[in-house]
């Protein structure tokens, strides 16, 4: 049975409406591109690349954003619209394509593991050796680490661990002591997402939260979870974050077994119920609890969640589900954006790495030099997919 929620759900525009918050974002990027060019001819060719990038990325133009107080959202990886932050992601793609400073704005997002510790024990655990173990990180070093990352233009920062939720008092001096121009979202289980802590976080600066759904059956979800409370933080976490006028997420880690049409749009219709403006799909990797396991999906698999992903973005039939956001379908075509490129990830001792699942220690973001360990990783690459075609 689909749970119904009372909590009013964000804002999905598409039609009319969405065209015009669409002609609104183009002029807006043109200004910056234009700041950039100092040249009409030069100013158009460059905006033309730009768009066959998001076409190689995306498939077809955006049909649906997402309105969340007062910004709009088709992506949960660009910074939403109009903000400093989204100036600056179209300023760096601009540098980019003109290829005249790739260290200008280069990082979209990255995510910064904030703490070991989690109430749960959950099924594909990246982080899974780490877990409840004696912290490394003291709260001054990763003000630090944030502040780096800030400081060479990253636009969004994802705030993970472990589960951020257990330091709540951490996040909100994490959030209040950093720079404009950045937007930071909390990846959680759900856990400790009071109405009150809702508020705090969005006070203290607070775009998204990323709530981890791996089931739309309560009892799967909670045993994947290790706990039988986890379905109901889940719900309760969502509720509170869209009443606090937080950008809202559901991710989901895709096995095998779930991944085929029925669960998919089992899942979707829950997700739109409780009123998210996105679900991220990822894919299971043999690393932290599932080392050593044959847990990749198969060719099939990838092309029901690929139908999935073109069908839930650009029928008309769902244009009032939410956007799904899904790694695997650019990844295959363009190429991977972590790795140093666009992203990558910061574990619990402060190491860099592509992202989570690539764990491949490539120097320290406190005590090397960042830019020589970026360096680094952009040359290692990703494990599974190629560097990034633009």
């Amino acid at each position: 049975m689909i749970t119904r929620y009372t909590a009013h759900p964000q804002q999905i525009i598409t039609g009319i409406s969405k065209k015009l918050i669409r002609l609104r974002v183009g002029f807006h990027m043109a200004k910056v591109v234009y700041s950039q060019c100092k040249n009409a001819v030069l100013c158009m060719k460059t905006l033309e690349k730009l768009a066959q990038h998001r076409r190689q990325y995306a498939g077809e133009k955006i049909k649906k954003i997402a309105k969340v107080d007062g910004k709009y959202y088709w992506d949960m990886y660009i910074p939403g619209y109009k903000s400093q932050a989204i100036t600056n992601f179209f300023d760096g793609e601009t540098t980019r394509t003109l290829g005249t400073d790739k260290k200008k704005t280069r990082f979209t997002n990255i995510l910064v593991a904030m703490t070991k510790q989690c109430p749960l024990k959950c099924e594909h655990c990246f982080e899974w050796d780490a877990l409840n173990g004696r912290e490394t990180l003291s709260l001054p070093e990763i003000k630090t680490i944030v502040g780096k990352f800030q400081e060479i233009g990253t636009g969004i920062i994802q705030l993970t661990g472990g589960e951020p939720m257990t330091k709540v008092d951490d996040l909100v001096e994490i959030l209040q002591s950093s720079k404009p121009g950045s937007e930071f979202w909390i990846l959680t289980s759900g856990y400790n997402l009071t109405p009150e802590n809702a508020k705090r976080l969005k006070n203290a600066g607070l775009t998204g939260v990323v709530v981890s759904m791996d089931h739309y059956n309560p009892d799967v979800h909670n045993l994947f979870r290790g706990s039988g409370k986890s379905f109901s933080w889940v719900q309760s976490a969502v509720k509170n974050a869209i009443e606090a006028n937080l950008v809202t997420a559901l991710t989901i880690c895709v096995s095998k077994s779930f991944a085929t049409e029925a669960n998919l749009m089992n899942y979707a219709d829950l997700a739109k119920n409780m009123g998210v403006s996105f679900i991220q799909l990822l894919e299971p990797r043999a690393v932290g609890h599932y080392e050593g396991q044959d847990v990749s999906l198969d060719p099939g698999h990838e092309k029901i969640l690929e139908d999935f992903f073109l069908k839930m973005n650009y029928q008309r039939k769902y244009r009032k589900y939410p956007i799904i956001i899904y790694h695997g379908y650019y990844q295959r075509k363009t190429g991977c954006f972590g790795s140093g490129n666009r992203s990558l990830y910061v574990d619990t001792d402060g190491d860099l790495h592509a992202c989570p699942f690539c764990q491949t220690k490539m120097g320290n973001a406190l005590y090397d030099n960042l830019n020589d360990a970026i360096e680094q990783l952009v040359a290692t690459g990703c494990h599974r997919y190629a560097a990034s075609i633009f």
